[in-house]
């Protein structure tokens, strides 16, 4: 293979099979259960990298099902957001991400910078509930339930979160372990279609975890809770700070 050969097709590892296709990345169908709760702003403070701002100490803990999702497949994710400003552009910095499927992980993580790591998330239906919860291999680590489809939720309200940006901290190391990459990135997601929204009673656990530290961003009050399922794309991001450029 001709050097020219390798640089026209190195776009993802490995080389000769790479984990991922090339975007874009249309996902049908995705279900969202997002509950918003109040923590410790100290706790807060401790995670949001600057130049982000937060503001009220509010998380969004999702749990998302992508039955469909280009290049991808059929995968389920549960994380979570955190409401934060970047130079007075309201957004949400993505703190942390589970799933269960192998492509979107190394693409998350190369292209965007998504905090994604292996673990069992599932979102489902029982009986008059949804019902999404976290597994890190045997250990329980958050448990969300809501009253299914109880109220119609704002659409436009719902229309408006999914068109704000949204933040990563992409990390890729150098050959010698010293960081290489260390950028804040920022990304959206466009071409939506709202299926339907809802909103209900809601409640949301979580449980300490020396791997999968959900629980260091505490529940102190439940605000609010949404139920929603979009068709949208997810664009590639762009660059808004370089961390080693200073």
């Amino acid at each position: 293979m001709k050097i020219a050969d390798v640089k026209a097709n190195a776009f993802a590892m490995p080389l000769t099979s790479p984990a991922f296709p090339l975007g874009p990345y249309r996902f049908v169908n995705r279900e969202f259960l997002v509950i918003t709760y109040r923590t410790d702003p100290d706790a807060l403070r401790e995670v949001v990298p600057e130049p982000l701002e937060i503001g009220e100490p509010l998380v969004k803990y999702e749990f998302i099902r992508m039955p469909d999702s280009t290049g991808f497949g059929d995968y389920t994710e549960s994380g979570q957001v955190i409401p934060v400003s970047f130079q007075g552009q309201h957004g949400g910095y993505v703190h942390s991400m589970y799933l269960n499927d192998h492509p979107p992980i190394a693409g998350g993580r190369e292209l965007w910078g998504f905090p994604k790591k292996l673990a069992t998330p599932q979102l489902d239906t029982e009986i008059d509930t949804l019902v999404g919860t976290l597994d890190y291999g045997k250990v329980r680590v958050a448990k969300a339930t809501m009253g299914f489809k109880h109220r119609p939720a704002d659409h436009q309200a719902v229309l408006d979160s999914l068109a704000a940006p949204n933040f990563l901290l992409k990390i890729i190391p150098h050959v010698d372990g010293t960081p290489r990459i260390c950028e804040l990135v920022r990304y959206f997601t466009t071409n939506v279609t709202l299926k339907g929204a809802w909103t209900g009673p809601a409640s949301l656990e979580l449980h300490p975890h020396a791997l999968a530290p959900v629980a260091e961003l505490p529940v102190l009050k439940v605000v609010s809770a949404l139920h929603f399922i979009t068709d949208l794309t997810l664009d590639l991001g762009t660059v808004v700070h370089d961390y080693l450029a200073e």
